[in-house]
């Protein structure tokens, strides 16, 4: 068989590269149709590939649409500032954070209402973890280990619940309004919420 020159050469790929095109395709898909139209024929169509492909790795389209969440976030992370001061490395963090994810959670909240929370038994808490908490959290942060290390804070006298506190009300604005943060509420969490919290805390442990 003669191959035209003029024709690229499609080679097969395999293990790790495969299923990264996979995933990929499967949230190229997920963005285009969104959650209800999206199916196992079409993924593999857009991947150049079988259906039996697919379900070797995945039992059904939701395993697949939740892996092609975490496989979506791990390879754009969310760079992590360093301003030299806490309350600029945070208010540039959130910043980032709110940028680089509404996209991404205005996509899980269609698909979580098109009917992935009905299809999978996941409860909202169940789904939310999956999705918008694909890898696990380190127990501190970067922003506070380095804040900790320059003496701002002592981490030994703080809550995880006010260290979880900004993160935690981006995340709840994003889902409420699929969309950034504007800068005003940034400020409004980190200097009217978060750092009195830090204060009162590090002062009681003070006393």
């Amino acid at each position: 068989m003669v191959t035209n020159a003029s024709e690229p050469v499609r080679r097969r790929r395999h293990g790790e590269q495969l299923e990264s095109a996979l995933l990929a395709a499967a949230w190229d898909e997920l963005v285009e149709a969104g959650y209800a139209r999206l199916t196992m024929e079409s993924i593999a169509a857009r991947a150049h590939t079988s259906e039996a492909v697919l379900y070797r790795r995945w039992a059904n389209k939701d395993q697949l649409v939740l892996a092609a969440f975490e496989h979506h976030r791990n390879a754009n992370p969310v760079a992590t500032p360093d301003t030299g001061a806490l309350r600029t490395d945070l208010l540039a963090q959130l910043t980032v954070v709110s940028e680089a994810l509404a996209g991404f959670f205005a996509i899980a909240a269609a698909a979580a209402f098109s009917g992935l929370l009905a299809d999978t038994g996941l409860t909202p808490s169940q789904a939310r973890d999956k999705i918008m908490n694909a890898r696990p959290l380190p127990r501190v942060r970067t922003i506070y280990q380095r804040a900790h290390d320059r003496g701002e804070i002592d981490l030994e006298r703080l809550p995880a619940a006010v260290l979880d506190l900004p993160f935690d009300l981006v995340r709840h604005d994003m889902l409420m309004d699929l969309r950034p943060l504007k800068p005003a509420r940034i400020r409004s969490i980190v200097d009217e919420l978060f750092l009195p919290l830090v204060r009162h805390h590090q002062h009681a442990g003070e006393r």
